[in-house]
């Protein structure tokens, strides 16, 4: 059992070292591909994307992110997984492969240019959820969320992190879920999220989420 710990504590650190060596390439290769982006066109092209993710990116759904706020980097790699087929979605892979690459980011320039709508985590779980979130857990090997997601949850543009401060709690549990149980692998070769997810119960889940929900964008 010890030895099981530490061989997930170092293969948690592996693929964590991993993940930082690709900011520096990551910055270069987007910053590029975000000047492209036009928000105006983005908002025209954003109509059909409103029905789940609400007029300014705030979805009303739970199960359904918001967008607002969201990295640019991030929204495009999202896009380009369900246009590949990389990231399963039955919605979401039929209205991705309409898309160009340009409307990608001209949509990614949009939605990141809107307000995130606050929102508050259950007080039941601020405790555990952020303890998790700054500290994580190494008794089971998992790094703090807050290490690649920021300390506020803003994200990580440059290497194409997320933001999940204000995020639905309802979608970033099913995210984590789907990565535990390799639904979903769009965390590439490293592998880093599927590392982390395998490491958290149900009920760390349910709590991170939660926090992470309650922290102001």
């Amino acid at each position: 059992m010890d030895t099981a710990k530490t061989l997930r504590r170092r293969l948690s650190l592996r693929h964590f070292l991993a993940c930082l060596g690709t900011v520096a390439a990551s910055l270069s290769l987007l910053t590029t591909a975000h000047a492209a982006g036009s928000a105006e066109a983005g908002q025209a092209r954003s109509i059909v994307c409103a029905g789940c993710h609400g007029i300014d990116g705030n979805s009303f759904n739970p199960e359904w992110p918001s967008l607002a706020g969201q990295n640019e980097s991030y929204l495009i790699k999202a896009l380009q997984s369900f246009k590949a087929g990389s990231r399963q979605n039955v919605l979401m892979n039929a209205q991705a492969a309409a898309l160009s690459e340009q409307d990608m980011q001209d949509l990614a320039a949009w939605y990141s240019t809107q307000k995130l709508a606050g929102k508050t985590a259950d007080p039941a779980l601020v405790s555990s959820g952020e303890r998790l979130f700054r500290g994580g857990n190494k008794a089971t090997g998992v790094p703090a969320c807050g290490a690649c997601h920021g300390p506020a949850g803003q994200g990580n543009m440059a290497a194409g992190w997320p933001a999940i401060a204000g995020q639905h709690a309802t979608y970033s549990s099913n995210q984590l879920l789907a990565y535990r149980s390799k639904q979903r692998s769009t965390d590439g070769d490293t592998q880093m999220m599927r590392t982390v997810a395998a490491g958290l119960s149900d009920e760390e889940i349910k709590a991170v989420a939660s926090y992470a929900q309650g922290l102001q964008p």
